[in-house]
């Protein structure tokens, strides 16, 4: 099996960037929405960014924006992550206007949710599997939620893929075998508090999924 691509998300400060790295993380994320607790502000995403070798994966994780605030994020970034109700149209609009590798968050609950990313083949580059959050939170994702893994276990999706939602390091080996997921994408799960990254979980996440 060739070698599992790591996303850590919601990053904010330097040590857990320098953990992701070490970790041989190949993508890392950046939460630019104010519910967050993630959440950076664009100076601060930018300066981080640039901390980050060039080949490791700067990603934008965004609910739908507008193309002001993409344009002023877009130049810090290698990825924008579409984490909200964007349709397929202005997912291709974005990717065709800002000339970025452009993903979908596809909210997952039942095996029916897996069928909203067949719309998006064409328009983005990349669908991310994450759990659905209850009707009304506040946040799309990052809550430590997860969906059954088995709905994916003969799924076949129509673009490349990746797995999102209630990722840690007891459980990911777990994931990776019943999904085979070619990525896989943690936040809440290496977190000692909402927001707060914990560096020692995100090397363990880094070696369960090496492993």
């Amino acid at each position: 099996m060739s070698r599992i691509a790591i996303k850590i998300c919601g990053l904010s400060a330097p040590d857990t960037i320098a953990a992701a790295l070490s970790g041989g993380a190949s993508h890392v994320g950046f939460v630019h929405f104010s519910k967050s607790p993630r959440h950076v502000e664009i100076d601060r995403m930018a300066a981080l960014a640039r901390s980050v070798p060039s080949h490791v994966t700067r990603v934008a994780v965004l609910v739908e924006p507008d193309d002001v605030l993409l344009s002023e994020i877009a130049p810090h970034v290698d990825v924008l992550q579409l984490h909200g109700e964007e349709s397929p149209e202005r997912a291709a609009a974005i990717r065709a206007r800002f000339g970025k590798t452009v993903w979908k968050a596809i909210p997952v609950k039942t095996r029916t949710d897996l069928a909203a990313g067949v719309a998006f083949a064409g328009a983005v580059d990349m669908l991310l599997y994450d759990a659905k959050t209850p009707k009304g939170a506040d946040l799309p994702g990052g809550m430590g939620l997860r969906f059954d893994w088995d709905l994916l276990a003969d799924f076949r999706p129509p673009l490349a893929w990746g797995l999102s939602g209630g990722l840690d390091p007891a459980n990911v080996a777990e994931a990776i075998r019943i999904t085979r997921a070619p990525l896989v994408d943690v936040s809440s799960g290496v977190e000692s508090a909402p927001g707060i990254k914990d560096v020692d979980k995100i090397t363990a996440f880094c070696n369960a999924v090496s492993a």
